[in-house]
């Protein structure tokens, strides 16, 4: 049991400094830097921030409405900038018959009894699943307190309810006029008998759902007044930061701790079987000694492992062992002989790191007989067992304040690193804020798989395949993330979820799974399952299109007469995007159509190649049929941010490994598309009324597909694995060295190296 529904006594309501504050002061200090006058360290200052959710009316475990008019929502899921904050007060708000500026929302405390999500199994954010999971329940949840408000009043008034009738926070008894505010209802209603068959808004009387409505927490990621993970700040706290063996499975061997210890401002040095963590007064003094530590490691098993070795693995897997069979339908085997042409192909894809913007970090403190933390996760009932674990303690000694999250991406569906936090914090008597560095971020991630795929069919005279046949080989998520792990011989269903039900008319159909579990910690990343089967599936499409001599498009459109909402999504993109109008020399479009998450979606992409091999995205076009929108323009936010997301991956990113340690170290070897290579994205709406669909990642999923197939557009050249590798797209007689991962310098720069402090004597003299 935790208690974050009233303020904690270490943690005062009202923050110290605000963000903008903080922005200021580090927009100056990079100014400052730039004119090379030096660098001081900063800390966020801002004091964590909880909901006191007390109040006369608490019909459930979502809605609470005071005696002074105030009504608070409980979201059970976590933001991470998808928007929950906004959909799911939406729902509420909707059927309870208020404003939604008239609702207030705070995060839910650790509890799968009253915040499970049925689809994930426990109190969890992830998988495109928080608006499809709550699209009824809440919707249910402010429907039934509405109707105990409206019997409050009608009981108050000796009238029967069905005079009554609720708007923005006011009961109305129509046949009088008489009103009262939810707020003097408050009491009342509390007493009232929940009722058990509760009618929702038939969708074409909803006033909040469908309009593009103002973010509830713009305002206040604008001026800084809401609390990320990484802001929290509690009295007494130290900073630490942390190394751990930088060999997979590697382990501490020994530390020289005299020349850390000599820094200003270091306090402690604490040991954990495969880290160091130094802590400090502040995050300087505890990355600085951390630097300064002469440590010694066990390497282990792993101290030769490399990416080739893996992939080696994955192919040897894929050939010799014997698949789990995840769909088999119609005679594969005799479709196959009798094909006209068959035709095949393999598809590599890279491990990849989810390098939020927010890196690792959780606030610990562990007292004698209980543990408070504070952290931004999306498994809140994950970290207090976690923390129980580690410190012995109880679950209802296990505090767990949950935060905003600036960016997970799937990187928080595993609470490991509030243990590690945990077992620091549990070696002093101080709170500890943890903050891994973006290299210990990026190099000790728990990584999206690494996949190969075999994928054949044969195609009928026609040109359409007759029989379709998928075998996917990689590692088992479920495999780490089940206490006990997954059995061997049973499917993990994130390895072929976009692999096993394409949006096409494919009556013969085999796809199975091969597990070959690298030594490498592994996890859901953004997209999940589809977006490395997608891949496969919709490059492959492309490419039996080409054997056939047929339009990409229409090839599709041939597949999609028994899949209508797939085919209104495959017209509508095909109409938006200009689809077969002539392209210059050099450039090509490429579509991508899927089923992720309960939406369906289409993408074309508009690229062009240089003879260099770099690639150039000039314009996006996604039509898509999520259901009913909740908040069209936070789809369309989600569909933007998705695809930039996936285009980066497919363009820069793959975690290597040499010596069993990851290469890449930050983002200028792990890449983010950068604004000026972002294309132009255009977002087209199919009207319907079916359920909502996820959203979050389904542009995630359509982005490599599409750039793989516009790039066969421009180039004749069919790239089979990611991150594409644009040397394999330079044309004869180009420059043969490497492209160039670093942009241009931007103009500021420029002018401000202009101006910095160089030599007289080396710069060139007047002319």
């Amino acid at each position: 049991m935790s208690k974050p529904f009233s303020p904690s006594p270490t943690s005062p309501a009202k923050p110290g400094r605000s963000r903008r504050a903080f922005l200021q002061g580090s927009g100056l200090l990079l100014g400052f830097a730039m004119l090379g006058a030096g660098i001081r360290p900063v800390l966020a200052s801002t004091d964590p921030v909880e909901g006191d959710v007390s109040a006369a009316f608490a019909p459930d475990a979502f809605i609470r409405i005071g005696s002074d008019g105030k009504i608070t929502f409980i979201l059970p899921n976590i933001e991470m900038g998808q928007g929950t904050h906004t959909g799911e007060a939406t729902l509420i708000a909707e059927e309870l018959e208020v404003g939604l500026d008239q609702v207030s929302v705070v995060d839910a405390p650790p509890n799968d009894k009253l915040y499970a999500t049925a689809a994930l199994g426990g109190q969890a954010t992830g998988g495109s699943t928080s608006m499809r999971a709550t699209w009824e329940s809440l919707r249910k949840a402010g429907a039934t307190a509405r109707m105990m408000l409206v019997a409050a009043a009608a009981a108050q008034w000796s009238v029967p309810a069905s005079e009554c009738v609720a708007k923005l926070g006011v009961v109305t008894h129509q046949p009088t006029g008489r009103q009262l505010a939810y707020r003097a209802l408050a009491d009342a209603a509390g007493k009232q008998p929940v009722p058990s068959d509760v009618k929702l808004k038939d969708p074409k009387d909803f006033e909040l759902i469908g309009k593009s409505l103002r973010r509830v927490d713009t305002a206040g990621k604008v001026n800084g007044a809401v609390i990320y993970g990484i802001d929290v700040r509690v009295p007494g706290m130290k900073v630490a930061t942390v190394s751990a063996c930088p060999v997979l499975g590697g382990t501490l061997r020994d530390v020289d701790e005299k020349a850390a210890r000599a820094i200003p401002g270091v306090r402690d040095i604490v040991r954990l079987p495969n880290a160091v963590a130094v802590i400090g007064d502040h995050f300087w003094a505890a990355k600085k000694g951390l630097a300064a530590l002469d440590i010694t490691w066990n390497d282990g098993a792993n101290e030769k492992l490399g990416s080739a070795d893996i992939m080696t693995a994955l192919k040897a897997a894929s050939e010799h062992k014997t698949p789990i069979m995840a769909r088999k339908e119609g005679d594969v085997e005799g479709k196959l002989k009798s094909a006209s042409k068959t035709v095949e192909a393999a598809y590599e894809l890279p491990f990849l790191a989810h390098a939020p913007m927010e890196p690792i970090n959780c606030v610990v403190h562990v007292r004698a007989d209980e543990c408070e933390i504070w952290v931004g996760t999306q498994v809140p009932t994950q970290a207090q067992a976690g923390a129980a674990q580690v410190t012995g303690f109880p679950l209802d000694k296990i505090i767990v304040h949950n935060h905003l999250i600036g960016g997970g991406f799937g990187r928080r569906l595993v609470a490991e690193s509030v243990a590690q936090a945990v077992a620091i914090a549990k070696q002093v008597s101080y709170p500890v804020k943890v903050i891994w560095t973006r290299e210990e971020d990026i190099q000790h991630d728990l990584y999206r798989p690494a996949y190969y795929d075999r994928i054949s069919a044969g195609l009928g005279p026609d040109g359409l395949p007759v029989v379709w046949i998928d075998h996917v080989a990689g590692g088992s998520v479920l495999g780490n993330y089940i206490p006990g792990g997954w059995p061997d011989d049973k499917l993990d269903d994130d390895a072929v979820e976009g692999a096993v039900k394409p949006p096409y008319d494919l009556p013969v159909i085999q796809v199975d799974w091969v597990r070959q579990d690298p030594p490498v910690p592994i996890t859901w990343w953004r997209g999940v399952g589809s977006t490395h089967n997608v891949f496969v599936v919709e490059s492959f499409m492309d490419e039996l299109a080409n054997a056939a001599g047929k339009d990409p498009v229409e090839y599709r459109r041939a597949l999609t007469k028994n899949q209508p909402r797939a085919a209104g999504v495959l017209e509508l993109v095909a109409e938006k995007s200009g689809w077969g109008t002539p392209m210059p020399v050099g450039s090509g479009r490429g579509i991508a159509l899927h089923d992720a998450f309960g939406s369906y979606m289409a993408a074309v992409l508009e690229i062009s190649v240089a003879s260099t091999g770099e690639i150039t995205l000039h314009r996006a076009v996604v039509a898509v049929d999520c259901g009913i929108a909740i908040n069209p323009n936070t789809v369309e936010a989600q569909i933007e941010g998705g695809l930039i997301f996936g285009l980066s991956a497919a363009l820069y990113s793959g975690i290597t490994f040499t010596n069993g340690r990851v290469d890449q170290s930050n983002f200028h070897d792990y890449r983010i598309l950068r604004n000026n290579e972002a294309p132009k994205i255009e977002v087209y709406h199919v009207k319907s009324l079916e359920s909502p669909g996820g959203i979050g990642e389904t542009a995630t999923v359509s982005a490599a597909p599409a750039l793989a197939n516009a790039i066969f557009a421009a180039t004749g050249k069919r790239l089979r694995s990611l991150p594409f590798d644009r040397n394999q797209l330079k044309s004869d007689g180009a420059d043969k060295t490497s492209v160039s991962m670093m942009p241009p310098l931007s103009v500021p720069v420029l002018a401000a190296l202009a101006v910095s402090d160089e030599p007289a004597e080396s710069k060139p003299e007047a002319a």
